[in-house]
């Protein structure tokens, strides 16, 4: 019997496509049961736009309604028992002055989650974060990790690099670059940024003698080639929902270095080296073992393969499609 559902997403925006991405690789890998359609909501900010979301939904029910993230509050056109929510952190909510705070946790997250049969997280951090925030039932919440593209796990020529070449993704402040910058002073590397670059954080890359080349905005075939170019993945981050690029380098055989938080250190499990990101010498430290040591770097590289596995479209899709049933079925 097939089962007709319908992905609700945010107002279409070349900017931010990561919800979108996450789910096109996950719908590649849906069983032919599975009968969806994606719909984007027309209008963006203030009241009387978010209001007319609201009554746009209701004209697109069917039997399970999956609110993929970001647009939690749609929730209110939704009917409850067959409405899922994915949620991809609940960092919003935890900053800002007061009244933003306020907003963001009743209209965001409290309502939504009374408003929704269930809640899907992408790690196991996440979870405990709503739990404590919000006092929502254990029950009430299954965890599925995020996904990466297919294109990750094919195989591809290695570059032979002249210069050991140091991936690092995100400028924004919880990626914690300046501190690793600062950490790469000194060291015979390449530093590659994804993600614009502040005034203030190219400054500091040249006064720390980082020999660096900058990409934003750019393709996920350019993304994909500069992993392929790359020969370890930096991402000592303080706050993340899941990780994703950590899984993506262990698919494509790149070594990582991590922070020892969560959700990193479970994401990434025994197949990265985890570092305080707090700690400059541990992480400047931990880049000069991975280019010393070839024993460990062919560890890393196996270890993070097998790892990456269980974060393939087909496991994850299948997932999604266990909770789509429950939903269904247990009404």
């Amino acid at each position: 019997m097939k089962i007709k559902l319908t992905y609700f997403f945010r107002k279409k925006n070349p900017n931010f496509h990561s919800i979108e991405t996450l789910f096109a690789n996950i719908q590649s890998a849906l069983p032919s049961e599975i009968e969806y359609k994606n719909i984007n909501i027309p209008f963006h900010q203030g009241f009387f736009g978010r209001m007319k979301n609201i009554f746009f939904v209701k004209k697109h029910i069917s039997q399970i309604n999956h609110i993929t993230g970001d647009v939690n509050y749609i929730a209110l056109g939704l009917p409850k028992k067959t409405t899922l929510l994915t949620i991809h952190d609940i960092g919003s909510a935890l900053s800002g002055n007061f009244f933003k705070k306020f907003i963001i946790k009743y209209f965001w997250f409290k309502i939504p989650f009374r408003r929704v049969k269930h809640i899907a997280v992408i790690s196991e951090f996440t979870k405990k974060e709503i739990i404590k925030s919000f006092k929502i039932n254990d029950s009430k919440i299954t965890v599925i990790p995020n996904c990466i593209s297919a294109e990750y796990f094919k195989d591809f020529n290695k570059v032979e690099n002249e210069k050991t070449t140091i991936l690092f993704i995100g400028t924004k402040a919880n990626k914690n670059l300046e501190l690793s910058i600062v950490a790469l002073n000194g060291l015979p590397i390449k530093l590659i940024i994804i993600g614009k670059l502040k005034d203030e954080q190219k400054k500091l890359l040249e006064q720390n003698q980082i020999d660096y080349h900058n990409y934003f905005n750019i393709s996920n075939n350019e993304l994909l080639n500069l992993y392929r170019n790359s020969d370890i993945l930096l991402f000592p981050s303080f706050y993340e929902g899941f990780g994703l690029p950590i899984v993506e380098a262990q698919a494509m055989g790149i070594p990582v270095i991590t922070s020892n938080l969560e959700p990193m250190k479970t994401i990434a499990a025994d197949a990265a080296m985890l570092v305080n990101p707090k700690n400059v010498k541990q992480i400047k430290e931990s880049v000069e073992e991975i280019i010393s040591n070839q024993q460990l770097k062919e560890e890393l590289v196996q270890k993070g393969r097998l790892n990456a596995q269980k974060y393939s479209p087909q496991t994850i899709a299948q997932q999604y499609v266990d909770l789509y049933k429950r939903i269904l079925y247990e009404q």
